[in-house]
């Protein structure tokens, strides 16, 4: 996500929890936002200036925060830039696990492990269902709960549980995780959908 995204989506978060409850708090909206309450005071004060939010000050010593007008369209426009930019990220990350399912089936491997929890990981399993594949399970290392989108977590793979591939659906480091995939399993059995624009040759191959 780029730095204008970034600013949009926090902006839009702001004004839709601003548009729900006009006496929260900063620390409050900091911690829903997940970001530092000094940057949400900073997207704050830049709300004011643009004209999307007012503040009133209430007793004792409290703040209350409104849309304005103009903030209430701001707020329209970006969920709706929101909902379009979701619907594409969609229809594109799907057709790119089709493709890698496609090429699995045509392989003989129907025995997949997903790599990752996510977002990507529920479409991952949307888009598989459309094809000859059983997904195994998840490998989810940080993950607590012992089953993700009503499939078992694995904690590793070892001989014993080895997939015919692996199915990339991390988000946050997914070059990362595909390095230390291919250290247990052939490269050509490590797959990931072009969105997450993973360099298919680690730095130490170079």
């Amino acid at each position: 996500m780029n730095r204008k995204s970034r600013d949009d989506q926090i902006i839009r978060n702001m004004l839709v929890r601003v548009g729900e409850s006009e006496h929260i708090s900063q620390r409050t909206l900091a911690k829903e936002l997940g970001i530092a309450l000094g940057m949400t005071n900073a997207y704050l004060k830049r709300c004011v200036r643009k004209g999307l939010i007012k503040i009133s000050e209430i007793p004792p010593n409290r703040y209350a925060y409104y849309l304005t007008p103009q903030g209430f369209t701001e707020k329209t426009r970006l969920t709706a830039e929101f909902l379009s930019d979701s619907l594409i990220f969609f229809r594109r990350s799907r057709g790119q696990y089709q493709e890698i399912y496609e090429y699995c089936v045509n392989s003989g491997w129907k025995n997949l492990v997903l790599v990752g929890a996510s977002e990507l990981t529920e479409i991952a399993i949307l888009a598989a269902r459309e094809h000859d594949v059983q997904i195994k399970g998840v490998i989810a290392k940080n993950e607590e709960n012992t089953s993700c989108y009503g499939l078992p977590v694995i904690q590793s793979i070892t001989i014993s549980n080895m997939p015919d591939a692996l199915i990339i659906t991390e988000l946050n480091k997914p070059q990362a995780e595909y390095d230390d995939l291919i250290k247990i399993l052939s490269a050509n059995r490590v797959f990931a959908p072009q969105i997450l624009n993973i360099d298919r040759w680690p730095q130490n191959q170079k």
